[in-house]
Order: C-alpha cells, then sequence, then structure tokens
C-alpha cells in the first residue's frame, strides 16, 4: 500500500484530501505544518508528498529544498494558489516533480499521483545497459564508450557516474546521492569530488566544457543528465 504524506495546512482541504487517499487504498500521513512536514519526511518512509506551498512554520518551498538538499528522492507535488509561471518554476527547479494549482480537479489529482507512482516504481526496476545520445554510444556491461567510432577512455568512477546520471534522466541527482550510490559513504562528508570528476566526465562528452549540454548544474544540489 503506498504510502503518502500531506502537508496542508487548510482543514477542510487536509481532510478531503486524506478521505479521498484513503479510500483509494493509500495509507495516509497528513500536518498542517511546514516545521513538522519536514520533521516526519527525513524521519519516517514515504512514496510520495503532497506539500502546500504556504503553510506556516517553514513554507513549502524551504521544506521541498530542505529534503532535495538533505537527498531525499521521494517525489513531492506542490499545492498551491499562487499559479504563476516564476511559483511553478521556481518549485520545479529546486526538485519538485509536479506542481497543480488551487482549486484543482480532485481526478486530475489522482491522476497525476498514479502516474508518479508508476514512474518511480519503473525507475526502481530500471537499469541501463547500453545508451546512445549525440554522437556517444556507452556500453556499461563492457565499460566501453565512444564517441563517432572513437573509443574514449573513461574510469571506472566515470561509467559509474554517467550511469547513475543515465537512469535518472531529466531529474537531479544530488551530491549525496552520488557519494552514497558511486562511491560508497553511509556518512557523507563535505567534499569537491563530485564536483571534480563532473568536470573530467564533461571534458570528454562536452563539446563546451564550460557550457554543458548534456549534464546540467543544478544549483546548489547536483547535476542532471539531458540527452
Amino acid at each position: 500500500m503506498p504510502r503518502i504524506l500531506i502537508v496542508e495546512d487548510e482543514p477542510d482541504m487536509r481532510r478531503g484530501l486524506q478521505d479521498n487517499l484513503e479510500f483509494d487504498n493509500y495509507d495516509v500521513v497528513t500536518t498542517s505544518n511546514g516545521i513538522e512536514g519536514l520533521r516526519l519526511a527525513q524521519k519516517e518512509e514515504f512514496d510520495l508528498i503532497l506539500l502546500d506551498l504556504m503553510l506556516p512554520g517553514m513554507d513549502g518551498i524551504d521544506v521541498c529544498r530542505k529534503l532535495k538538499e538533505a537527498g531525499s528522492t521521494t517525489p513531492i507535488i506542490m499545492l498551491t494558489a499562487r499559479g504563476s509561471e516564476a511559483d511553478r518554476v521556481e518549485g520545479l527547479e529546486i526538485g519538485a516533480d509536479d506542481y497543480i494549482t488551487k482549486p484543482f480537479s480532485l481526478r486530475e489529482l489522482m491522476a497525476r499521483i498514479r502516474a508518479i507512482l508508476r514512474r518511480v516504481h519503473h525507475d526502481d526496476q530500471f537499469q541501463v545497459h547500453e545508451y546512445r545520445f549525440g554522437e556517444f554510444a556507452v556500453d556499461f556491461d563492457n565499460l566501453t564508450a565512444r564517441r563517432n567510432d572513437r573509443e574514449l577512455e573513461f574510469s571506472s568512477r566515470e561509467f559509474e557516474i554517467l550511469k547513475l546520471l543515465i537512469e535518472n534522466e531529466g531529474k537531479i541527482v544530488t551530491r549525496e546521492q552520488f557519494l552514497k550510490q558511486v562511491w560508497g559513504y553511509t556518512n557523507v562528508p563535505a567534499t569537491r569530488t563530485v564536483d571534480n570528476h563532473i568536470a573530467k566526465l564533461r571534458q570528454k562528452i562536452e563539446d563546451e566544457p564550460d557550457n554543458p549540454r548534456h549534464i546540467i548544474t543544478a544549483h546548489r544540489q547536483g547535476y542532471r543528465f539531458i540527452p
């Protein structure tokens, strides 16, 4: 049973969302406060978070930012009465997976929740073995990389970094995720290791390493891969 955290300060909205989600067989936890929402999201396991933008204690933008900076991969749908493009862009840039403006159709929200949970379930099983983008072909099973049929020299670590980026295509991979999944750290140190390796990888696959097209920096968070 998927587990969903609702962080919403409007009582009627919170209760309505909870009732409908529980009717659809979701396990639901709710809170009306941003600080408590952050604490719950950090302490417990959830499959998805519905996060209001305007909250007492800490607003939804800060809650989302702190979760993503800490390496959380739990998908987040932002709920807000503010529908300006700038607000939507800000929410998505800091790591929210979707953004829906109040008043919204409950049917639409439920469809978006199901779509994100299907994607996450698929991503958990997804492992890339071979991949082509632009002039490049990468074989992760045999650890070979070619550009226009010219073989490139990648270290094993560079193959792991590129594979993690490709498996999360279009999504931010945080520095913490790299250090845990590629380097095997359990306690993440403050280090420039990830950035140094990304810089070397860009030298090999980008036409203009200082203006990259494929490995894009997510400010203060990490990197995302765009084919």
